[in-house]
């Protein structure tokens, strides 16, 4: 038993080892996990598409106040970003020369108001959230507005407003993601059936 137990103890390190090998191999290799409630979870993969709407991007927060406000609230994790950010991961909702208004409401492009993304007035700690100070604005040739597409309480554009391109590390592209299957409503009744 104790021989068991010697052969235990050193194969767990050597285990560990190889699992964290693998984890930066696929890293090097473009694979990217996400865990945030920002876009589905789950694993994505970058890649060399374009920076286009309905996109989801890895990027580097942008080195501004309310982001550095945002990780001190544990809005956003530390990491390795300049500023001592962790990436984020969001949908590109809008780009140049599309008209964005940021209301009560929520955030509109072009018109149209997108889901899930009514500015919170204050976070679960009862803090007042910021709010981007610009209500209506065209996004410039250099920026793009990111949102979350699945949660009302992501971090994003509502609170930062545009940013720029050059923030984008990657395109990514869903490789291995959960989406909430229940129903936003309760799918009709079936009509009885008569045998």
């Amino acid at each position: 038993m104790k021989k068991i137990l010697r052969m235990a103890a050193l194969a767990a390190p050597i285990a560990g080892s190889v699992v964290l090998a693998a984890g930066v191999l696929c890293y090097l290799a473009g694979a990217r996990v996400n865990t945030s409630k920002s876009i589905p979870v789950g694993l994505y993969w970058t890649s060399d598409r374009p920076v286009e709407r309905g996109a989801y991007v890895v990027l580097c927060p942008p080195q501004v106040g309310v982001v550095a406000e945002a990780l001190r609230r544990d809005y956003l994790p530390a990491g390795f970003c300049p500023g001592g950010y962790g990436f984020m991961m969001k949908k590109v909702v809008a780009l140049k020369e599309d008209v964005v208004d940021i209301s009560d409401a929520g955030v509109a492009v072009n018109g149209a108001l997108l889901p899930l993304s009514a500015p919170l007035r204050q976070d679960a700690a009862g803090r007042p959230m910021p709010r981007y100070q610009a209500t209506h604005f065209v996004i410039g040739n250099s920026e793009v507005l990111l949102m979350s597409d699945v949660s009302s309480t992501s971090f994003d554009g509502r609170y930062i407003g545009p940013v720029n391109r050059a923030q984008i590390e990657a395109v990514i592209v869903p490789v291995l993601v959960r989406h909430d299957e229940r129903p936003i409503h309760p799918p009709p009744a079936r009509p009885a059936q008569h045998h």
